[in-house]
């Protein structure tokens, strides 16, 4: 590395497996003195983290049932929406010429219906008289048997056509959020075609790929933290009211889907977006047994575009920028999950470093 500029990010796997604690030293790198403290190690047991996204427990994509031309957008990509309310219309006026047939259709028999009965009461009059045979009086009552059963039939298509023609009123099927309309009006809706998307913020979750042997023994809802990145400046934790395992393994990563439910209203959290997970590591697990958390100043830390970083002091007192993963800020530390070891020392003002060459 000797006579080399320093720049490209390095990826280390250690993790601490012993506590320290030094004060701040001054390295002499042959352009100036730069200052530098190690990595204090402390608290309780390192944690497992793991990788999450967030998902709604109750999500529907709105399909449509019938075809026709999108006639009426009534909500927009993030709109709040009520049990019930229109969402969305449909070009009904071929269902609603079918309707008004049908109930035509339904008067007319009505009236033929009226015209049986009464010919029927003649006929039965007659009979009672001997005027007529009983064959006659049969045919009658047959007559008007066939007439009700048509009008029977005909009011069941009514009723159907009247169905038809109200689903191209497209309604909420539960309060909740607009997450996305992917049709605009003129486009032709054809039955299962998806016409937006809903889902209900009240009830979030996060879900996790963790080790079959996680998945085994999953650990109380008490003792797991969710940060979400967003929802306030030390990462959001949040205790989950929730905890469940999905029976199947994923035969490909040898993982189980860990699910954990958020509270209500918690900040930060949408569908799709990141979380992170991390669950007490147990006793047995590697560098669990007897090792600590490592710590940072947070001024210590560089972060080009989504990439966090350190100098790292290397045996010469030279400053090599090193990525790492960051965990929560407490206070003026911030915690480093992967990307150091216990008694490495990093510098302290990571402009000075950058400009060491």
């Amino acid at each position: 590395m000797a006579g080399r500029r320093i720049g490209g990010w390095v990826m280390a796997a250690a993790l601490a497996t012993a506590s320290t604690a030094a004060a701040v030293a001054w390295a002499d790198t042959g352009a100036g003195t730069l200052a530098s403290a190690p990595v204090r190690v402390g608290g309780a047991g390192r944690s497992m983290v793991y990788d999450g996204t967030v998902e709604a427990v109750r999500q529907t994509v709105v399909a449509a049932q019938v075809p026709g031309a999108v006639v009426a957008i009534d909500v927009r990509a993030g709109d709040t929406v009520r049990a019930g309310q229109a969402l969305m219309r449909i070009d009904a006026r071929s269902a609603e010429q079918t309707a008004a047939a049908g109930d035509a259709q339904v008067a007319a028999t009505r009236a033929t219906l009226e015209v049986a009965r009464r010919e029927l009461e003649r006929q039965r009059q007659l009979f009672d008289k001997a005027y007529i045979s009983r064959a006659a009086l049969e045919r009658a009552e047959a007559q008007h048997a066939a007439t009700r059963a048509q009008l029977d039939a005909l009011i069941a298509q009514a009723g159907a056509a009247r169905t038809q023609s109200g689903l191209h009123r497209v309604l909420a099927p539960y309060s909740g959020v607009v997450a996305e309309v992917p049709v605009a009006l003129g486009d032709m809706a054809m039955p299962g075609r998806a016409l937006l998307t809903l889902y209900d913020p009240a009830v979030l979750r996060v879900t996790a790929a963790v080790p079959q042997s996680v998945g085994a023994h999953p650990p109380a809802a008490g003792e797991i933290r969710i940060e979400l990145p967003g929802a306030a400046p030390d990462g959001g934790a949040v205790v989950p009211t929730r905890v469940a395992v999905l029976p199947t393994v994923d035969a490909a990563t040898r993982t189980v889907q860990l699910r954990l439910e958020l509270p209500a209203g918690t900040a930060g959290a949408a569908p799709g977006g990141f979380a992170r997970v991390r669950l007490p590591a147990p006793a047995e697990a590697p560098g669990a047994a007897g090792s600590g958390r490592l710590f940072v100043p947070v001024s210590a830390v560089v972060r080009r575009a989504e990439l966090a970083g350190l100098y790292v002091i290397d045996p010469k007192g030279r400053p090599l920028l090193r990525q790492v993963r960051l965990g929560p800020v407490t206070g003026d530390e911030i915690e480093v999950l992967a990307g150091l070891s216990a008694g490495d020392r990093v510098a302290l003002d990571p402009q000075a470093a950058a400009r060491v060459r």
